[in-house]
């Protein structure tokens, strides 16, 4: 795992990133969120809670949308 926190989020991104690519939106988002908790600088980004209701209401359904949403990760 990466120690800088941009380092630690392109790593999260990246492992989400290629289960976008083989079509598995659902591990994309969990690989994701799981990943954002285990750095200390992450584990509470806001992304989580936003990407669950985003989830939850549709909005997270094409590949495109989910790619969207992990790069958009700051």
């Amino acid at each position: 795992m990466a120690d800088t926190r941009a380092d630690h989020l392109a790593w999260c991104k990246q492992r989400a990133l290629e289960y976008v690519e083989r079509g598995d939106l659902n591990n994309a988002f969990k690989s994701m969120m799981s990943d954002l908790r285990k750095h200390p600088e992450t584990g509470d980004h806001v992304a989580i809670t936003l990407g669950a209701s985003l989830m939850l209401n549709g909005h997270l359904d094409t590949a495109q949308q989910m790619k969207e949403f992990i790069e958009g990760f700051a």
